[in-house]
């Protein structure tokens, strides 16, 4: 394939309600979208997940504009790619900046896949027809109303929950959840609020019977996790820490976790996240798709990889009822009974709603 023209488009999408982690609260979410057109026509789809504040990485929506305009793009433009697999050496030069390299080369992906005419989960290996869902909870008002909010996931089928911690909002919670609900697969997410200073208040955690602590330290590190996860019995699961291949491999050697969750953003695409998800399987170690509040187009990204074998616990891809008024693609992601139906048609499965699109699109720049 050859990339002819590209379009950037920087939209705004209200949510249903605020979420709140140990870092701020968001009530919208801004994102990029990348439609890549090749020579024959096709269209291709990606989608940028980078916050408009550097919360979770250094990127910001931003950033990652800056990337692809004056690095990413020329690269690619009029450039022949047999594979997407190449786009990873091709981008081999630019440092980090793995959502800037994840938008654009998750849309060559779509664009392979349509020409191969498979789905984007059977060019990734994906087997599975459909995938567990869990749903991740931000810090809620009261504990009543995070219970209450549980409930009702549980009724809807989600096969797990994920509940957001800090301290001073943390032991006690989980209490309060274990005494209402014991049963619940639980897990939580420190998105690196702590340190080993409060390691009697982590290892207070192995008595809930909890599937992991995610990130419970700092974003960078590897070497006080594996301290930590020595005085846990409950695994460890990092995310900020693995932004590539080689981060997962020295984490597994040093023992830091228990499970790894991949967010393609994170790690710099699909191609990169699939090598840590057979990486993993080799080594034992589990892996789950979590979630950057993405609309449909890097929804369908996370169901496509989502399918591959190692994904055995549920991921934080909802349905997008869950956080949109209404999603950008048609049909809109369905949870059913906690699952979600991979799709078999050809590319990532869902269509782009040109008309909810332009509504919500705040700019647009064409690239050729």
């Amino acid at each position: 394939m050859k990339l002819e023209q590209i379009i950037v488009r920087h939209i705004k999408m209200p949510m249903k309600a605020p979420f709140t982690t140990s870092f701020g609260t968001i009530d919208e979410k801004e994102l990029l979208l990348i439609e890549a057109i090749d020579q024959s026509g096709t269209v291709g789809w990606g989608e940028a997940v980078a916050f408009v504040a550097p919360w979770y990485t250094e990127e910001t929506l931003k950033t990652t504009w800056h990337m692809l305009e004056d690095y990413l793009i020329p690269i690619l433009l009029h450039k022949e790619v047999g594979h997407p697999d190449e786009v990873s050496a091709l981008f081999s030069s630019i440092r980090r900046n793995c959502m800037a390299k994840s938008s654009i080369e998750g849309a060559i992906w779509d664009i392979y896949a349509q020409q191969t005419k498979q789905s984007l989960a059977q060019v990734l290996g994906g087997d599975k027809e459909q995938i567990e869902v869990g749903v991740s909870v931000g810090i809620q008002s009261s504990t009543e109303a995070l219970i209450d909010l549980l409930k009702g996931h549980v009724n809807k089928g989600y096969k797990r929950v994920k509940v957001k911690i800090k301290p001073g909002h943390d032991v006690d919670v989980i209490r309060a959840i274990r005494a209402e609900m014991p049963d619940l697969p639980l897990m939580v997410d420190a998105n690196s609020a702590y340190s080993l200073s409060d390691m009697d208040v982590l290892q207070q955690l192995d008595a809930f019977n909890l599937l992991m602590i995610e990130q419970p330290l700092a974003v960078d590190d590897i070497v006080d996790h594996a301290k930590l996860q020595r005085k846990l019995k409950t695994p460890i699961c990092l995310d900020e820490s693995i932004t590539s291949y080689e981060d997962a491999r020295k984490a597994i050697e040093l023992g830091s976790c228990g499970v790894i969750n991949i967010k393609i953003g994170r790690v710099g695409g699909l191609t990169e996240a699939r090598r840590i998800h057979d990486l993993c399987k080799e080594n034992n170690i589990p892996v789950w798709c979590g979630g950057m509040l993405e609309a449909g187009i890097g929804r369908a990204h996370n169901i496509a990889l989502t399918s591959l074998s190692n994904f055995v616990l549920p991921g934080d891809t909802a349905g997008s009822s869950h956080y949109w008024y209404e999603d950008i693609i048609t049909p809109e992601v369905i949870v059913e009974d906690g699952y979600i139906r991979v799709p078999q048609t050809i590319g990532i499965g869902y269509t782009p709603n040109m008309k909810v699109i332009e509504k919500l699109t705040i700019s647009r720049k064409v690239y050729q």
